[in-house]
């Protein structure tokens, strides 16, 4: 049990590192008054322009990969090695520790972004063909319907699908029921804006939607 403390400490204290907040602090700037609020890259390229949004993404991305491609493989030193049972869970729990830690940053008010980023760069430390269906469904739901949290969410859902059953498999089934569960509770106002009709429309990807129009 030591090992997973260890291991998933780390990886909140290493997903607190927020870079949109980060690089909006040497700026001035609080991202979260700004655009939709969200200290993610999204909102990041409304704020700071395309070159800082790419900036936040590879940084998000990378702290999701190196929670799960170097922490979680990391053979911990007894006294504080954990079961080769227990230790099995190291990826699962580094993986929810590090996006936990972009949503709710220890540095920064325990108010940060909405984690997608960062899951897809643990779901690549993890195995990056299981990052293939989620980027296919993310793509398909934005250029259809132009939502872009909608795609999220269904992204989530496509990795969790995606992932292996049987008993081998239980701790990476139990991550991606558990990130549907966190990525939908993160976009629970773009949830909430969708069901009212009020939720903008990403217009350069949205192609077949019937509601050109609408931002």
């Amino acid at each position: 049990m030591s090992e997973l403390l260890i291991k998933g400490g780390i990886c909140y204290l290493l997903g607190s590192v927020v870079a949109s907040l980060v690089i909006g602090h040497l700026r001035g700037i609080d991202i979260r008054t700004r655009g939709s609020g969200n200290a993610g890259a999204t909102n990041a390229m409304r704020t700071f322009g395309k070159k800082v949004a790419f900036v936040v993404f590879v940084i998000d991305l990378a702290k999701g990969w190196i929670a799960t491609g170097a922490i979680a493989p990391w053979a911990v030193p007894q006294p504080w090695a954990a079961a080769p049972a227990v230790s099995a869970w190291s990826v699962p729990v580094c993986a929810l520790a590090v996006m936990l830690g972009h949503v709710y940053p220890l540095w920064y008010g325990f108010r940060g972004g909405k984690g997608m980023a960062t899951l897809l760069g643990a779901v690549l430390g993890i195995n990056a063909r299981l990052a293939l269906p989620m980027i296919l469904v993310w793509l398909a739901t934005v250029i259809l319907t132009g939502f872009v949290g909608l795609g999220s969410i269904l992204a989530a859902v496509a990795l969790a699908v995606a992932i292996p059953a049987g008993r081998s498999g239980v701790p990476l089934v139990a991550f991606g029921i558990l990130a549907v569960l966190l990525i939908a509770f993160t976009h629970r106002e773009n949830i909430a804006r969708m069901r009212a009709g009020t939720e903008p429309r990403a217009r350069r990807l949205w192609l077949f939607g019937a509601r050109r129009g609408q931002a």
